[in-house]
């Protein structure tokens, strides 16, 4: 990711306290990003988060932890950004919980000369996240494709692996395509070959 990736960002804000997310919107304004969204309602943000897709989030701690801890659930329950905690003070008891619900980070908005740097570091760290999600989810439907082909064939491991690789090659298709094509259509072949009419 580069910094020009991270120039011109689209920002939710969420706070319990309205006077606090007044505040927040200028400094993100003055960092050359855009406000698309500020949400105080638990029950709301959710849905915002799913309909605007931002880049990131910034939940500021208000009056009730656990109403900022429910503002990051929801969020990151949408996995559309990352999700970034606003303190106005120290609070390691709360960072520690919001860490348990995914955030990436935590600033203050004692310096916010520093947000930019912040927000950078987590996306690119999020960016890794859901590079490394996706090479595990491949892996996985690569070994399903594998077991399926070993199940049906009689084949061993390797066997399987190489009939995979063989496909791919002679179709001119991606490993992780035939991978998919035979995961998606085991459950329309029989569990046992057929023996010839």
């Amino acid at each position: 990711m580069s910094y020009r990736e991270t120039e011109h960002l689209r920002v939710l804000i969420a706070n319990e306290r309205k006077d606090r997310l007044a505040l927040i919107v200028p400094i993100v304004a003055a960092l050359g990003h855009e406000v698309i969204a500020r949400e105080i309602e638990v029950a709301d943000v959710g849905a915002v988060t799913a309909r605007e897709r931002p880049d990131v989030a910034l939940v500021g701690l208000g009056e009730s932890s656990g109403h900022a801890l429910g503002l990051i659930e929801k969020i990151v329950q949408e996995a559309a950004c990352p999700v970034i905690v606003l303190l106005h003070a120290p609070d390691p008891a709360f960072v520690k919980e919001a860490s348990k619900r995914g955030v990436f980070a935590y600033i203050t908005d004692a310096d916010a000369s520093d947000w930019q740097s912040s927000i950078d570091i987590v996306l690119r760290r999020f960016a890794e996240y859901h590079d490394l999600e996706g090479a595990f989810g491949r892996r996985a439907l690569t070994e399903r494709a594998k077991g399926i082909l070993m199940e049906r064939h009689s084949i061993d491991e390797a066997g399987a692996f190489e009939m995979l690789r063989e496909t791919s090659r002679t179709a001119n298709r991606k490993l992780l395509d035939v991978a998919t094509a035979v995961v998606d259509g085991h459950r329309l072949l029989p569990k046992q070959p057929q023996a010839p009419s």
